[in-house]
């Protein structure tokens, strides 16, 4: 599909992911994350791409006639070409996994922190990396986690324009 999708003038050094809706059956979404092309390929199913080094959350969820049978939510840094990455399903190449949760309570919790970060008006897909890790680290083990700032990405983002 990726080699398809490139061959009709996809950049080979964007990330690619396939989104399917299937109403109660299957449902791979963006939860965040600068989308910068989209290509359907019928009605239940498209491509979005991301630029090299930008963060997006990827949820994957599905049922059967017995119930939810996955729910996994990952946040994602796209990789530039020749940079080390991971593997994830409906990801191409891959990126660097910053949080990765499956269990719909846990999902639930990144959820809720990832609300929370846009009511202070931030974009999650600028939030810093760490704080990503942290909460995979945390909600991992049913552990308390930092709640995201202000401060925190203030400093941040000064952090990122010094190492430019």
């Amino acid at each position: 599909m990726t080699a398809g999708l490139r061959a009709i003038g996809q950049p080979g050094d964007l990330t690619l992911v396939e989104l399917t809706w299937r109403e109660k059956r299957i449902e791979h979404r963006i939860r965040f994350g600068r989308i910068v092309e989209e290509h359907r390929l019928d009605r239940h199913r498209r491509i979005v791409s991301f630029a090299p080094g930008s963060v997006f959350a990827f949820v994957r969820w599905a049922a059967n006639e017995y119930g939810t049978i996955i729910s996994r939510i990952d946040i994602v840094r796209s990789v530039e070409g020749g940079e080390p990455f991971q593997t994830l399903p409906f990801v191409r190449p891959g990126g660097d996994i910053l949080l990765r949760i499956s269990g719909w309570p846990k999902v639930q919790r990144v959820l809720a922190a990832i609300d929370a970060i846009e009511a202070l008006d931030i974009d999650p897909a600028d939030v810093a990396p760490e704080h990503w890790r942290h909460l995979n680290h945390r909600i991992g083990v049913n552990e308390p986690f930092r709640i995201y700032s202000h401060e925190q990405h203030h400093a941040w983002l000064l952090r990122r324009e010094v190492s430019r």
